[in-house]
Parts: C-alpha cells; sequence; structure tokens
C-alpha cells in the first residue's frame, strides 16, 4: 500500500521567506533551503535579522494571512485525497502553517515549533526531531507503506532518496544538477501523471 508525502513550500504555497523578504524589504531574508542546504544556519540567520529588524511573529503572521496557495495546488491535492493517502511533511512551523492548512482542507502536517519571548520575537525554534523528513518515510516504511514523496529543495533530498518513488517538483538547477537521479517535473498535471502512474504499479 503507498502513502505520499509531500514538502509545503514550493509544492503547494509560496516561500513563507520570500514572501517576508519582499514586505519588509530585507532582501537577505529571501534565502530559503534552495539556497542553503544547513536548515540551521539558515534558521539562526533568520532569527538574528528577524531581531535585528524588531519583526515579531504576529508581523510574519500578517504577512503570512495574505498569501494565497499555488495555483492549481486545492485541485490537486483534491484529487490525491481519492486516490491515495498522504501526509505533508514540512521544515516550516505550526505558528506559520495553519492558514495554508485550512485553504488545503486541512490535512496531516509535520511540522516544526516557534519560541517567541515576552515582545513576540521569535528567539529559537524547535525541531520535532533531526532529519524529519527522512524519518518520516522510514517510520512508514516500518508500518509497511511504500512511500511516493515530492519536494522541491535541498532539505526535501533525504525524504525522496529515501522513498521508494522520490520527485523534484519545480525545483531549483542547482538541485536539479546535484542530484540527477531523481525525476523532475514542473506541473500538477505531470506529478498526479507520475504519482497516478506509480499507484497503478503497485496494484
Amino acid at each position: 500500500m503507498y502513502i505520499v508525502c509531500f514538502d509545503l513550500e514550493g509544492v503547494f504555497t509560496p516561500e513563507v521567506w520570500i514572501a517576508v523578504s519582499k514586505a519588509t524589504g530585507i532582501d537577505d531574508l529571501k534565502l530559503t533551503t534552495r539556497d542553503i542546504s544547513d536548515y540551521d544556519v539558515l534558521m539562526k540567520n533568520r532569527i538574528t535579522i528577524l531581531k535585528k529588524n524588531n519583526i515579531t511573529l504576529k508581523d510574519i503572521q500578517e504577512i503570512i494571512s495574505n498569501m494565497d496557495l499555488l495555483p492549481g495546488a486545492k485541485e490537486f491535492l483534491d484529487y490525491i485525497r481519492t486516490v491515495a493517502q498522504f501526509v505533508i511533511v514540512t521544515d516550516s512551523f505550526i505558528e506559520f502553517v495553519m492558514p495554508f492548512m485550512k485553504k488545503l482542507g486541512f490535512p496531516t502536517c509535520f511540522c516544526h515549533n516557534l519560541e517567541t519571548n515576552d515582545e513576540g520575537l521569535i528567539i529559537d525554534y524547535k525541531i520535532r526531531t533531526s532529519e524529519m523528513k527522512k524519518k518520516t518515510v522510514l517510520a512508514l516504511k516500518k508500518l509497511n507503506y511504500e512511500v511516493i514523496a515530492a519536494g522541491d529543495s535541498y532539505n526535501d533530498v533525504s525524504m525522496l532518496l529515501e522513498a521508494k518513488h522520490g520527485i523534484l517538483f519545480r525545483p531549483p538547477k542547482n538541485v536539479v544538477e546535484q542530484f540527477p537521479e531523481l525525476p523532475v517535473v514542473n506541473e500538477y498535471d505531470e506529478l498526479k501523471d507520475m504519482i497516478s502512474k506509480y499507484l497503478e504499479s503497485s496494484y
């Protein structure tokens, strides 16, 4: 039996930090896991910038509240619901993702948590577990699932490689070049067709 694991940002939603960068005018906040593979380095840099500029969690949540899903994302996920179980596995945070989960019909989502101070500034982040995306696939395999996974960035690669079928969706060129063994699709129809083909092969 198959289960599908999806990344969130870049697959179903725009990149939150790019939106924050545009809204605040702080160019360094636009860096994502597409650019920096070390997530701890990336997040500590973000927290430092937010503190320096007195940007609170509430400020970021207001930006997120005005963001929409990527065009076609909801329709694609509604189709997947009819053919397979799935889970969203993201290195984002519960404090960020809930507006998106509402728009996606409240799917199961594994994510992390933020820590704030009394002023509402983000001072730290708490990961669910190290290598959560890869470990999610490993746990599902121990439950006798075969896993299909789709994501777009460096932090998705371990999940994609651990899955029986890993798919890069709209990845940047540098990720494609470093992992040529992973198939690449750029449209939801292509992703739907590839997942459907894998599901049919199990019957």
